[in-house]
């Protein structure tokens, strides 16, 4: 779960990061109110959406006097905001992050992510802070510094210092690093985030150590250990359908394509994804009911999937294990029922009451396709959307 960075900026004064002073603003009204709290100028004025690259499409600007901000302010507020992470349709700006500006020596960039291959957590940071850190780790990947630490044993203070020596953070910067840095940590596993990044972590004039930036993601499965961070989660942000499928506890991811699937198992659900892009056509989604699925379940996955407009053709891939081929069966009739049919649907199951399930389906009187196995599913749903 993502969350904007006003709220990143809230938990990180929890656990005593230093961020700057600065106020949201969910109106005009507001973000005046907002500037003349701060008092004194620049102030930076920043759009609250859940994407990067804000500053290259327009969304934050730095102003010097209480009319620009008020001007930047205006203009921000409400525009749709593009960046090469919402794509070509952008996002909507329904608030604003008013925060003083800051008297800036150097730019850092600093992250903590879950490291898979280690298990492990991994440091990372760069003195290229400011940057679009995949151009640096493509380009320049010796400026990236990379810190291992198995949460079983904390961070330690030699890791500390490696990843402050590795900045070149000066003497006198030092204990604040190491302390904002040994914070950021705890936050990280306390929290159970998935994600925090700093982008750019300052350094001032007078060697101070601030979070300019903050974006967290936290692991959804998680969260029902943080009840608080519940609170956190912005529906505007997110898509309508995985909003409502979230609902049903069912995995789902919109994408672009125009082949809607329904799958049990994300391992399946992947491989008939790559499968269907190898038949000529798109995915439209990723869609996991999981292997312990009730028909009630399926019934929402399929009124979701048809849902979506640009759906022209549905390919269902079940493999019947704790999830019965019957019980899906009877899920996707309850559900064209209810939202009917006017695309093509493909079908290929097997495994527990397969035949039972073939049955049911054959007996629905609705106009559905089966296929022999997962290539030929492939090649029917391509050729139904061509």
């Amino acid at each position: 779960m993502k969350i904007h960075e006003y709220q990143a900026k809230e938990l990180f004064r929890e656990y005593n990061i230093p961020v700057p002073v600065g106020y949201v603003a969910f109106s005009k009204q507001e973000a005046l109110e907002s500037i003349k709290k701060l008092g004194s100028f620049p102030v930076v004025v920043k759009a609250q959406i859940h994407a990067g690259g804000r500053g290259k499409g327009g969304g934050v600007k730095l102003a010097s006097s209480e009319q620009e901000a008020q001007q930047f302010a205006d203009e921000i507020l409400g525009m749709t905001l593009v960046t090469h992470q919402t794509g070509e349709v952008g996002k909507e700006v329904k608030k604003l992050l008013i925060e003083a500006g800051q008297s800036i020596a150097r730019e850092l960039y600093l992250s903590l992510l879950v490291d898979r291959e280690t298990a492990k957590i991994v440091i990372m940071a760069s003195t290229e802070g400011g940057m679009n850190i995949e151009e640096v780790a493509e380009k320049t990947p010796e400026k990236i510094i990379k810190v291992y630490v198995d949460p079983l044993m904390g961070i330690s203070g030699y890791q500390l210092r490696e990843v402050a020596f590795g900045l070149n953070i000066p003497k006198t910067a030092m204990k604040e690093f190491g302390a904002m840095l040994k914070n950021f940590y705890n936050m990280f596993v306390e929290k159970d985030c998935s994600m925090v990044e700093i982008n750019p972590l300052i350094l001032t004039s007078d060697d101070r150590v601030i979070a300019l930036d903050a974006k967290v993601d936290f692991d959804s499965n998680a969260l029902g250990k943080h009840k608080e961070l519940m609170e956190l989660r912005d529906l505007d942000e997110e898509d309508p359908l995985e909003v409502e499928a979230s609902k049903f506890n069912l995995n789902y991811i919109n994408l672009d394509g125009n082949v809607g699937n329904i799958v049990n198992g994300a391992g399946l659900a992947m491989a008939t994804m790559d499968i269907i892009k190898n038949a000529g056509a798109e995915p439209a989604n990723f869609m996991d009911v999981g292997g312990g699925a009730t028909a009630e379940m399926v019934e929402n996955a399929f009124r979701i999937i048809l849902a979506d407009k640009k759906v022209k053709a549905v390919l269902i891939n079940i493999f019947g294990g704790i999830l019965r081929c019957d019980i899906f069966a009877e899920g996707i009739v309850e559900a064209a029922k209810k939202t009917g049919i006017n695309i093509p649907v493909i079908v290929r199951m097997e495994g527990t009451n397969v035949e039972k399930g073939k049955e049911i389906l054959s007996n629905s009187n609705l106009e559905l396709t089966s296929a022999i196995d997962l290539a030929d599913a492939a090649e029917k749903v391509a050729a139904a959307v061509k």
